[in-house]
């Protein structure tokens, strides 16, 4: 199965960003005055629930998308927020941490295959991100880019046209089944599901779906073992 994969694409936050740690820390502060305070499983469930709401709706940059999460979380735990921190899960996502293995897998399986974002961000935000990831990537398809977020095929139209190679060469690498192996499967990608830890088990920080990786590990460092041979 791997002998001609020539690309990786991966989904970012979940699977190379620990998006979890990241919400958590700036939101949890936020929500100290909510009767019984949220447990970070809630918390986390809440954004789970807005954020798939929110981008189904009419396409807005990334940003606008998590002021109008954090807005629905707050209203879900009656905390009223000032003006002043209606863009902090925004101005967060800059500093969410890669996985400890993300950055030395990334390096490692730079060397042996051309390297994709496909994501659900805008490009200044990951722009950020990409400083904490190090490595090169040949390619990146963000939301703002295409108009649209996953699970909506666009991201994946895209790195097709971009790279300009068959759906079999390429082995799409994310957490979401949900937001990711669903559509790149619709379109003949091969998918790698990392399954990380996670407060929500089962799903991760997504809506459930039905859907089968072709392969499955337990970090990026696991993947970059099994394809680098």
């Amino acid at each position: 199965m791997i002998s001609d994969i020539t690309h990786l694409t991966f989904d970012c936050y979940g699977t190379l960003i620990d998006w979890e740690q990241g919400i958590l820390a700036a939101v949890t502060p936020l929500f100290t005055q909510s009767v019984g305070k949220p447990s970070p499983e809630a918390i986390l469930r809440s954004f789970v629930a807005h954020e798939a709401r929110v981008e189904s709706e009419a396409w807005q940059p990334y940003r606008g998308v998590l002021r109008a999460v954090l807005a629905g979380m707050a209203a879900d735990f009656k905390v009223v927020l000032p003006d002043s921190q209606a863009g902090s899960l925004g101005d967060s996502l800059p500093h969410w941490p890669p996985f400890p293995d993300t950055v030395e897998a990334l390096r490692r399986l730079a060397k042996h295959f051309r390297l994709v974002i496909v994501s659900n961000t805008d490009d200044a935000l990951f722009a950020e991100t990409q400083k904490r990831l190090v490595v090169h990537f040949d390619e990146v398809v963000t939301a703002e880019q295409v108009k649209s977020y996953k699970p909506g095929k666009a991201h994946f139209r895209e790195a097709l046209r971009r790279l300009n190679v068959p759906a079999s060469q390429i082995l799409h690498v994310a957490q979401s089944r949900y937001h990711d192996h669903a559509p790149a499967q619709e379109l003949g990608f091969r998918t790698a599901w990392i399954n990380r830890p996670s407060r929500l088990s089962g799903t991760g920080l997504a809506p459930a779906a039905v859907v089968e990786p072709d392969l499955v590990f337990s970090d990026l460092g696991a993947l970059a073992e099994y394809v680098i041979r």
